[in-house]
């Protein structure tokens, strides 16, 4: 099967819910991430052969998000695209379907994203009054909430599946909390040391001030200590221990991944950045979807031959800590690793409980930042995970390749 490499790669700055980029709808978003990613690439645009998006809360966006973006990022006409919807995996999805219409030949370059608008999610009205309602009251459905932060089996938030997690695998509030505080501690270094300057595309948004450059993740809480989150009440359950501190939010934001053939890469002397070696995915039970990531990985590493003692860097999204701290105790304690010793090399920069969350857009965001610290660090292979609604678990590994 041919090689698939990752050429380009770029993420705009994420964005807090009605925040900075609340005026930016996710196809913008997407176009301005696609559009950085190819710039990087120097691919031409009559090589690349699709674009696969992903996104969750697609309603009112209008007709083909994914095709709406790929032109609006300068690429042909000629060129097709499609969105999916695999919940918070999407965008890594996204990457999974480019790299087999790679092997399979059927593509030489694929772009690959995620995106999502959680600010601009409609409020939507019963399909019902299409036949007429003649009097009474009518409610309206929030699209965040029912399409992408609520189990569809069960009708409970996703922070209700954090607490099955946190019961049955027995992660305490305080384990939760030190996470938590540890993941914005983390980031604020990474922000503060330029780490993610290289990986963002700039977004250019009108305030009443004028125009402003966003160029920086806004969500990173510089406030917050272990103190105040052991203050805040649990939020989805009285006795509950899962927190607006260690969940994480509501957000903007969208990346995209180039990915080509080694062919394509020779012939064209693209800047080879990684190759994508093996990809992972599985279902769980939808009431600890949070576990997904587990069985994936375990996949992932199998494909690729590996352990999890090869892997030099992890990015987990911290949908929430319940979540990710079980998944590294159940990876640890089937592993010769320790707990302490893999958390090491786990969201060496932060995760998503202090960056943020735009569901469409993170596993495709994760893997970006993946590859950026890797070759920063000259190390060697990375993998990056997710959770997913429904109860699935999707990883993708990837090989540096030094310059």
């Amino acid at each position: 099967m041919e090689n698939v490499y990752i050429v380009g790669a770029k993420r705009t700055p994420i964005g807090s819910f009605l925040g900075s980029l609340k005026s930016v709808s996710a196809v913008k978003l997407a176009s301005l991430a696609i559009r950085g990613a190819l710039e990087q690439a120097q691919v031409q645009p009559t090589d690349v052969t699709e674009v696969i998006l992903g996104n969750v809360l697609s309603a009112g966006l209008g007709q083909g998000v994914a095709r709406q973006a790929a032109i609006g990022a300068g690429l042909s006409i000629d060129v097709p695209a499609y969105s999916l919807n695999m919940v918070c995996g999407s965008g890594l999805k996204a990457v999974a379907n480019g790299m087999s219409m790679i092997q399979s030949g059927l593509a030489q370059a694929v772009v690959t994203g995620g995106t999502e608008s959680m600010s601009n999610a409609p409020f939507l009205v019963g399909g019902t009054i299409r036949s007429g309602r003649k009097m009474g009251h009518m409610n309206f459905t929030d699209s965040m909430l029912h399409d992408g932060l609520t189990d569809a089996f069960e009708g409970y938030h996703m922070g209700i599946t954090a607490e099955n997690v946190a019961r049955e695998f027995g992660i305490s509030r305080g384990e939760q909390d030190q996470f938590a505080i540890r993941s914005q501690e983390k980031a604020i270094i990474a922000q503060d040391n330029g780490k993610f300057v290289d990986e963002i595309a700039p977004v250019v948004v009108e305030t009443r001030a004028g125009i402003e450059e966003i160029a920086e993740d806004e969500y990173i809480n510089r406030t917050t200590t272990l103190e105040k989150m052991t203050n805040l009440r649990p939020v989805f359950k009285a006795d509950g221990t899962v927190t607006a501190a260690n969940a994480s939010g509501l957000n903007d934001g969208a990346s995209a991944i180039i990915l080509a053939s080694g062919q394509l890469a020779a012939t064209q002397q693209l800047p080879i950045m990684a190759e994508v070696v093996a990809i992972g995915q599985a279902g769980v039970d939808p009431s600890v979807m949070g576990i997904g990531p587990v069985p994936a990985i375990k996949k992932a590493l199998e494909v690729a031959n590996l352990t999890l003692a090869d892997i030099d860097l992890f990015e987990l999204n911290e949908a929430f800590a319940a979540q990710s701290l079980a998944v590294m105790n159940e990876l640890a304690a089937e592993s010769d690793e320790s707990v302490e010793v893999l958390s090491e090399r786990v969201n060496v920069n932060g995760g998503a409980i202090a960056l943020g969350h735009p569901i469409g857009a993170s596993g495709n965001r994760i893997l970006v930042t993946l590859l950026y610290e890797l070759k920063r660090r000259s190390l060697t292979y990375g993998l990056a995970s997710l959770c997913i609604g429904g109860g699935m678990g999707l990883a993708v590994i990837i090989k540096n390749i030094e310059d």
